[in-house]
């Protein structure tokens, strides 16, 4: 069977854990926060109102789309597409294709960046592996302005980061949605992550600070496999009635 992202492709054991899944969209909650086209995302209501809901619905498609057969993913894509279209329609404006790409780019850096945070560095073939499946997937939204390989994409990633990102009210009020749903020490803890993940531009625009208390923990994990974030940092991480969600995501769908 032809499947979208190949069985024995890297992206597949990215997306099959539970942990580099949550990882991934720390970072990226961080970045949507700065993201000049935020203002789409609060025109639904749905991240703000829910944002820890909206992640688990996003991780869904995305989950869909990497182990699903090739025509189902496909499905799932144009799906994607049609869902952003409606959304154009009903606010009569169009969304730019660098809000696109920005948010295509968000998934392979914190791919990368969620991966060797908790396992191990990634070879440059991985790496253009990664770029590959996500380019495949813009290319089928039918996004525009794409990078052609890994390389080109490092310097259009970086040229995204010092021209479309700012702070705004949309900043402050993501922030405090994101403590308001996940209760004061989750979101410290949340801010330990991103701050392990964050480009230094980003982070130097939320104030993270420097000092990560949870560097040494996941040193721990990685060189001794003593624990199981699953069992320790994700349970700390994101509260109980997402248990059911959480344990879904060490499952290939």
């Amino acid at each position: 069977m032809q499947y979208f992202v190949d069985e024995k492709s890297i992206v597949r054991k990215i997306w099959g854990k539970a942990d580099t899944v949550l990882f991934i969209f720390a970072g990226a909650a961080a970045e949507f926060a700065l993201n000049k086209a935020v203002d789409w995302l609060y025109f639904t209501g749905k991240l703000p109102n829910d944002p820890i809901g909206r992640l688990f619905s996003t991780v869904v498609y995305a989950r869909q789309i990497i182990f699903a057969p090739y025509l189902a993913a496909i499905k799932a894509i144009d799906k994607i597409t049609a869902i952003h279209q409606g959304v154009e329609q009903s606010r009569g404006a169009k969304i730019p294709d660098w809000a696109y790409r920005d948010v295509l780019f968000m998934l392979i850096d914190y791919s990368i960046r969620a991966y060797e945070a908790l396992e191990k560095k990634l070879t440059l073939n991985e790496k253009q592996e990664i770029f590959d499946v996500f380019y495949r997937l813009g290319k089928q939204m039918g996004i525009t302005g794409l990078p052609q390989n890994y390389t080109q994409w490092i310097n259009a990633r970086e040229n995204h980061l010092q021209n479309h990102l700012m702070v705004s009210n949309f900043t402050i009020n993501l922030y405090q949605q994101y403590q308001k749903n996940l209760g004061y020490f989750r979101y410290q803890l949340l801010k330990q992550t991103q701050l392990l993940l964050l480009p230094k531009t980003v982070n130097k625009m939320l104030l993270l600070g420097d000092f990560c208390w949870l560097r040494p923990m996941l040193q721990l994990y990685k060189l001794t496999g003593v624990f199981k974030l699953n069992t320790f940092l994700i349970q700390l991480l994101i509260p109980k009635k997402y248990a059911q969600q959480i344990k879904d995501l060490d499952k290939t769908p």
